[in-house]
């Protein structure tokens, strides 16, 4: 069992930068266990992948939109894993979701998801 919470989220203006937070609570003190991946809704869309990390961090996955201008990173003694984004653009604009999963496939994880943290981008 996972219980994950984001935040960081906000309104920002297009160039500009936020990072997001994802705090998690797993049974057993297992996050270290689980790949972690962030996924977006735009308003009116399905959800997407944005970026995701194994479990050990040593590889990292991003969606071809955020490539260089988004990064992943966990801490697993913290149960964190940050979003950084930077360069804004408004079609960023979406709810930002957490995800924990032990064994994603690729980009589909089936796990937990957290509440979802809202990301608002002004042009």
């Amino acid at each position: 069992q996972v219980q994950l919470v984001e935040s960081g989220g906000g309104l920002v203006q297009a160039g500009g930068s936020l990072k997001l937070t994802c705090a998690a609570a797993a049974a057993g003190n297992s996050f270290s266990t689980y790949a972690m991946g962030w996924f977006r809704q735009p308003p009116g869309k399905e959800r997407e992948f944005v970026a995701s990390i194994t479990w050990s961090g040593d590889r990292t996955y991003y969606a071809d939109s955020v490539k260089g201008r988004f990064t992943i990173s966990r801490d697993n003694a913290k149960n964190t894993v940050d979003l950084e984004m930077t360069s804004l653009k408004p079609e960023d604009t979406a709810i930002y979701y957490c995800a924990a999963d032990k064994t994603p496939l690729g980009r589909n994880f089936r796990g937990y998801w957290g509440q979802g943290t809202q990301v608002t981008v002004s042009s």
